[in-house]
């Protein structure tokens, strides 16, 4: 065998090797599709998640001072007023989401 024969057989061996590695690389990860019942849920546990931090201050508060549970009811109020506005906040963030994606396959089209 001459060296330009083996050369050439060392450059198919790495063009195959190289071929092999590129199938079994790992595909890039795609973005995170979400259904909407993931979407509701994400806003209920927000939502429950400020009621039940609110109550747990308001409790902890009424039991530190002994007294009638007015912050129970003022925190646990608090606590639904931040998760509204917390659910909120996801439903504007997942209302952008869908009009930029909705503008990125209107863009690929034209």
């Amino acid at each position: 065998m001459s060296d330009d024969d083996q050369k050439q057989r060392l450059a198919q061996l790495e063009a195959r090797i190289a071929a092999a590695k590129e199938a079994q690389a790992p595909k890039p990860r795609a973005d995170e599709h979400y259904s909407q019942a993931q979407h509701a849920w994400r806003m209920v546990v927000e939502l429950v998640a400020g009621l039940g931090i609110g109550f747990g201050i308001g409790y902890g508060l009424d039991s530190l001072f002994g007294t009638i549970p007015i912050f129970l009811v003022l925190f646990t109020l608090l606590g639904l007023a931040a998760g509204v506005k917390t659910m909120l906040r996801s439903a504007q963030e997942i209302q952008e989401q869908k009009l930029a994606d909705e503008a990125e396959r209107d863009d690929e089209r034209d």
